[in-house]
């Protein structure tokens, strides 16, 4: 046996401390980059184009991800055709996930507490930026901050890289960065539009109004509708009622477990569609959710809800108009409880991981839901195909 001396137990740690540090630097350091990278840039209202940008060095605070893929969202979409929100010129994209290839030494986890290392596929929820009342003294209500930002709706900057929407993206300090390694593609595509609608069945839940035995209905069947009613399933829920003007939408309801689906392009007006809605729920449903932007949806959804019932509206992420209800008939006399649903918190992401883990294991196909699969360089066309309906969820891969 090799005996121990002074001499070789301070080479041992000597050994010791050397590979320890060569480990930090292969953590650290990138695994087959290039020097510079595409985004897909914004420049005028419904017009994107590729341009190709040297990656910054990244510091020790932040993380460069090789992106894999985006779904396009409506909130894209809205600032594709109309800048609301004054971006343009930006990259868009926040559905997004991709694999670490390079990471700051002081980035050792991730929001729950999960090693993250090269290699490791991510995606991004809501990111601080500064303080607020809902920072400090409401953080589980985080996502109201006027301080929260999200990848893919910063403004231009000398990163470039802060979209989904490209070959890689730069995740700065204190991002909200979860490892999802154990998902496939399509799944880590859908965790955040899954996220909107595991916030809003959580929003709804504290009315108290859903049960198990509760007649939900759900309207509007695009991502949003359609995960808010997977959600809905793999809690027990299961009178599930859908509207939707298009019937492979409808179809989808059906896969995932809708009882009953109205087309309303089917009836003569809307009164005539009510009635039917009525007739199988015996006079209206225990609670809605308005997942359309059509403000006369909006106006329309109380007509469907039973005395004592409640609705989570879902729809409006950016300011579509005005809708028109009236106060006794659609609030006072049935005694209706409103909540409102704005994106999701870190909490939530927590939540949806679980979904869709769940989702998959009772067999509900929530990956179908991804139709359409472009590349970043037929994003103007991916924009198009989402602006006419087409499909369920479009997405960007990187190819």
């Amino acid at each position: 046996m090799e005996k121990y001396t002074i001499n070789n137990i301070e080479e041992i740690v000597k050994q010791v401390m050397a590979s320890l540090q060569n480990n930090e630097v292969q953590v650290a350091s990138s695994v087959g980059h290039g020097k510079s990278g595409r985004v897909a840039y914004l420049v005028e209202k419904q017009k994107i184009e590729v341009k190709t940008f040297d990656i910054p060095e990244i510091t020790d605070d932040e993380v460069l991800v090789k992106i894999e893929g985006c779904g396009v969202c409506g909130t894209d979409v809205h600032e594709y055709k109309n800048d609301p929100f004054g971006l343009i010129p930006v990259v868009l994209g926040h559905e997004g996930t991709g694999e670490i290839i390079k990471i700051g030494k002081n980035v050792t986890k991730d929001m729950v507490g999960k090693p993250l290392r090269v290699g490791d596929k991510v995606v991004t929820s809501v990111t601080l930026a500064g303080s607020d009342e809902f920072t400090t003294l409401k953080p589980e209500r985080a996502n109201l901050s006027s301080k929260a930002e999200v990848y893919g709706l910063l403004p231009d900057d000398e990163y470039r890289f802060n979209g989904w929407f490209g070959d890689y993206i730069i995740l700065r300090k204190n991002s909200s960065i979860f490892n999802v390694s154990d998902m496939g593609l399509d799944e880590r595509i859908l965790i955040e539009p899954a996220a909107v609608a595991v916030h809003a069945v959580e929003r709804a839940k504290t009315t108290q109004l859903l049960r198990f035995d509760s007649k939900v209905l759900i309207q509007g069947c695009g991502p949003i509708g359609l995960l808010v009613l997977t959600v809905l399933r793999t809690m027990g829920i299961q009178n599930i009622i859908a509207i939707d003007g298009d019937d492979q939408r409808l179809g989808y309801a059906k896969d995932l477990g809708a009882d009953y689906t109205f087309n309303f392009k089917n009836y003569k007006d809307f009164e005539t569609m009510c009635d039917a809605v009525h007739e199988v729920t015996d006079g209206g449903v225990d609670f809605a959710f308005q997942c359309t932007g059509v403000p006369s949806a909006a106006g329309n959804i109380y007509k469907f809800i039973r005395r004592g019932g409640g609705l989570c509206e879902v729809g409006f992420f950016v300011d579509n108009g005005n809708a028109t209800i009236n106060p006794h008939w659609d609030f006072c006399q049935k005694e209706i409880t409103v909540v409102g649903s704005w994106t999701y918190t870190f909490k939530d992401y927590v939540t949806t991981l679980d979904f869709l883990r769940r989702a998959k294991g009772i067999g509900l196909p929530v990956e179908k839901l991804i139709t359409h699969k472009f590349s970043l360089d037929e994003l103007n066309e991916a924009m198009e195909v989402n602006m006419k309906l087409q499909g369920i969820k479009v997405a960007y891969v990187n190819r």
